[in-house]
């Protein structure tokens, strides 16, 4: 496994009061962006925002990206 793109685990994730699906998202992945996957894979809960305590996921596995910094344009070569 590589430590520049590591595989997450697949399994489940069980919550806490007050969760939302950008936050559980950031905890698993260190990336609330990829909350999608997360609904994808738990359709029946899709229309919760706040979830309340021990709702079982189910938790994709799935390779995170490696993080690349926000830069402005004129340092990541994306000029216009």
């Amino acid at each position: 496994m590589s430590s520049n793109n590591p595989i997450s685990m697949a399994g489940t994730y069980t919550t806490v009061q007050g969760d939302t699906w950008d936050a559980i998202a950031y905890r698993l992945w260190q990336r609330e962006t990829l909350m999608h996957l997360l609904l994808e894979a738990n359709p029946d809960y899709g229309d919760l925002l706040v979830f309340g305590p021990d709702v079982k996921l189910s938790v994709p596995q799935i390779a995170v990206p490696a993080k690349i910094p926000d830069l402005p344009p004129w340092m990541n070569g994306r000029l216009s």
